[in-house]
This record gives structure tokens, C-alpha cells and sequence, in this order.
């Protein structure tokens, strides 16, 4: 299946995302809000590197022979993408987040709205990407906090490898992603390509603010998740409206 081509994004103020087209057709995002993000750095390459066995050496009088080697678990086999389907909500249960989405889209100056301020509790998925589980690279933008107080990823640096995230779809599917990495980049030098470039295979960015505030400016940098496609599963309730 083709990725979709994703149209750029002006800079929008403090609480704007700003998306622009490279020779990849890669986005830019830039976040308004507020808190510190630390850098964790990137997760382990994961390369096993050429494995050995021992063969443990059988006892004096013992017929069995040597031990065999213990056969390698097997990878987890990736799910297939699965066809578009519109985001309904967003749960991370390691922060206790669960999350109604709400589809963003642009306006006449090219710029992505963003999550109503006035219901900081709401994430926005950008719906000229890709849907949850779809092959390409799915974009939730949502703010860390208001005037008023925290705000639904104000927990989100607190994210590390290996944790999941679950985007419902309207069609009853869960897709179900893991955390690889979580980055702060600054806004001057977001790396388009890296975080938004193609990857061939289903993956969720979820990014927010981070660093230091200023009146002028806003905030000098965003906080980016990033996560692929492990599992797929259909909610109990839609396997029984099928049944």
C-alpha cells in the first residue's frame, strides 16, 4: 500500500504545527506548550550479533551423550497493516491516559488546527496521514498543558522503551504500538526526515512541547515518541455487534 502524501503545514504561532515537504515528502512539526523534556537517547540497536550454544559435556558412565542446545525463541511476527479506518482514541496505559481522538486537518493558510485549548484532556490525529495501524507514519499532536493546568501528555517524557500505546479505530480495531525511543529536538533543527520520513512498516509519533518558554517565541522545542505496530486486536464490544 502507498503512503499518503502529506501536505505542508505553516508555522502557526505558539500553539501551531508547522509541516513542511522534503524530497521524501517527510513533515516538520513544530509544538506550542510548556514543561522541561530530557533527551533519553536512542533504544538499543537490538542486533543479537551471531549466537554460540554450549553443549554441556555428559558425566563419566552417562549413555545419554552430550545435552542438546535449547532451540532459539522465535520473533514475534509482525501484523499486517491494516486498511484505513478512522482514529477514535488513544490510551497509554502506563501513564493512565486514555484519550478521546479528534481528527485535525488544515485551514486556508495551510496550517494544522490544534487540539481546542479549552479541552486540554483531547488529542488530535492529523488526518492527512496515516489512520492507527495503517502502513505509513501516524502523527498525535497534543499539548502538555494550559493556563489552567495539566494537560492530557503532560506525563509523556515519563515514556521509555517498550511501552505500549493503543490507538482505537471506528471499526473496532486496536492498534497496538511500542515505544522505541523518546527524543527532544529543537524546534530549529527538527529532523524532518528521521521523524517523519517513510520506514515501510505501520509506526506512531506522538509529539508535544518541551523546553524553555518564551513570550515572544513560545517554546524551543518538541518532544517526539516513537513507536511501531506490534499488535493488532478487535474490541470485545465489536466482536459482539459482529457475532
Amino acid at each position: 500500500m502507498a503512503q499518503r502524501k502529506h501536505a505542508p503545514i505553516a508555522r502557526h504561532r505558539t500553539r501551531a504545527y508547522r509541516l513542511t515537504r522534503t524530497a521524501a515528502l517527510a513533515l516538520s512539526l513544530v509544538v506550542g506548550g510548556v514543561w522541561w523534556a530530557q533527551d533519553d537517547g536512542p533504544s538499543p540497536a537490538g542486533a543479537d550479533g551471531p549466537r554460540f550454544s554450549k553443549v554441556a559435556a555428559a558425566p563419566v558412565g552417562d549413555s545419554r551423550g552430550p545435552a542438546s542446545p535449547r532451540p532459539a525463541s522465535p520473533r514475534p511476527v509482525a501484523p499486517r497493516p491494516l486498511p484505513p479506518s478512522p482514529a477514535v482514541s488513544l490510551a497509554i496505559p502506563y501513564l493512565g491516559v486514555t484519550a478521546p481522538l479528534i481528527p485535525l486537518g488544515l485551514d486556508a493558510q495551510r496550517h494544522l488546527a490544534t487540539p481546542p485549548v479549552d479541552n486540554p484532556k483531547v488529542v488530535g490525529w492529523y488526518q492527512g496521514g496515516a489512520a492507527p495501524g495503517e502502513l505509513g507514519t501516524a502523527v498525535a499532536v497534543g499539548h502538555l498543558d494550559t493556563r489552567t493546568g495539566a494537560a492530557v501528555f503532560a506525563g509523556l517524557k515519563m515514556l521509555r522503551p517498550g511501552r505500549l500505546i493503543e490507538a482505537r479505530r471506528a471499526d473496532g480495531k486496536v492498534a497496538v504500538y511500542t515505544v522505541d525511543k523518546i527524543k527532544t529536538y529543537d524546534k530549529k533543527r527538527f529532523p524532518d526526515q528521521a521523524v517523519y520520513g517513510p520506514t515501510g512498516r505501520p509506526e506512531l509519533r506522538l509529539i508535544t512541547c518541551a523546553g524553555r518558554f518564551n513570550a515572544k517565541t513560545g517554546y524551543e522545542s518538541n518532544l517526539v515518541v516513537f513507536a511501531h505496530l506490534t499488535q493488532v486486536r478487535t474490541t470485545s464490544a465489536h466482536r459482539g455487534h459482529r457475532a
